[in-house]
């Protein structure tokens, strides 16, 4: 029991970075920090490349809803009822006879 007391205040008062073979805990102790480093970066990449796919998918949820509106008035604009009443506008109205095939002989 006293010795595992004796360790536990070893480590707490920081004695293994003192001691002879402490080159060994130093290069330990760098290694764990460069990796705590690398950790800490790549979460704040991950958290940046997570805002700009919100982003972009917030854009592509927009520009979907404008080609759907676009092409819903497109639709209307193509519609028979609507190229009449344009062309009635301009003076030009359909014909009530149907057209007739005119066919060349040679």
């Amino acid at each position: 029991m006293a010795n595992l007391k004796q360790t536990v205040y070893d480590l707490l008062k920081g004695k293994f970075l003192v001691d002879e073979d402490a080159p060994k805990n130093w290069t330990m102790l760098i290694f764990l920090a460069i990796l705590a480093l690398i950790m800490i970066a790549s979460a704040h990449s991950v958290d940046n490349k997570v805002q700009k796919i919100a982003t972009l998918n917030k854009k592509k949820r927009e520009l979907r809803s404008e080609f759907v509106a676009t092409r819903s008035e497109l639709m209307k604009l193509k519609m028979e009822s609507s190229i009449t009443k344009k062309l009635a506008e301009k003076g030009l109205y359909i014909s009530e006879n149907p057209p007739k095939k005119i066919k060349v002989k040679q």
